[in-house]
Order: C-alpha cells, then sequence, then structure tokens
C-alpha cells in the first residue's frame, strides 16, 4: 500500500500502482518513492532539505517497487528520486548531481527551489 509519510493526498482507490505513481510522480516536482525503514532515504531528505526542498516522500510496499518507472539498469530501485517528473535516481545520483552543481539549477527549473 502506498503511503505518504510528509502529507496526505488523495488517492483513488480505483487506480492501479501504475497509475497512481505516475500521477504523483506529475503533481510532485521533488518526490522520492522508498521502501519502509529506509537509511538512504533518510540521508536523500536531508540533503534536499539542507538546500531547502522538503520533498514528498512515499512509502511503497515490496510488491509496488517494481511499478516505478525507472530505467531499465535502476529496475527495482528504492529510494527513487524525481525532480521535474524524471528520475534521477538513487542516493548516490542525488549526491552526484550536488557535489557537480547541477542538482540547485534542477531544483530551481522544475520551480522547488528559488534563488
Amino acid at each position: 500500500m502506498i503511503t505518504n509519510s510528509n502529507s496526505s493526498l488523495s488517492m483513488d482507490l480505483d487506480e492501479s500502482t501504475e497509475t497512481r505513481i505516475q500521477r504523483l510522480i506529475s503533481e510532485n516536482p521533488v518526490i522520492i518513492f522508498t521502501r519502509s525503514s529506509c537509511c538512504m532515504c533518510h540521508v536523500m531528505k536531508n540533503l534536499l532539505s539542507t538546500i531547502g526542498v522538503h520533498p514528498t516522500v512515499i512509502q511503497l510496499d515490496d510488491h509496488e517497487i517494481p511499478a516505478l518507472p525507472t530505467h531499465d539498469y535502476l529496475t527495482h530501485l528504492a529510494p527513487a528520486a524525481f525532480i521535474g517528473g524524471i528520475c534521477i535516481g538513487g542516493l548516490e545520483s542525488l549526491v552526484a548531481l550536488h557535489v557537480t552543481g547541477h542538482l540547485v539549477p534542477k531544483l530551481v527549473q522544475v520551480g522547488a527551489l528559488w534563488i
């Protein structure tokens, strides 16, 4: 069952898992999908928080993870971060964007951060 650990989101119970995930991605400029008790998700949230972004975080059950629209090499990835509707990957990818200076401009571009 998809649960949101940030805020309440309306969910149509008739939606498939794939449709619901796709809707959530399109409705949130920065969203992280995670498994329960994932320490990497906590680090991702802290990094984004330090920059000034508070992402929507959705906890997925293990059987829902395959519904994530990730690249072939990222199949069954969790946590998975999406910025502006595009999967940027997991913690390593998020940190790489930050270290190379590409994260803040990307967050500004999607309206998640104002500088």
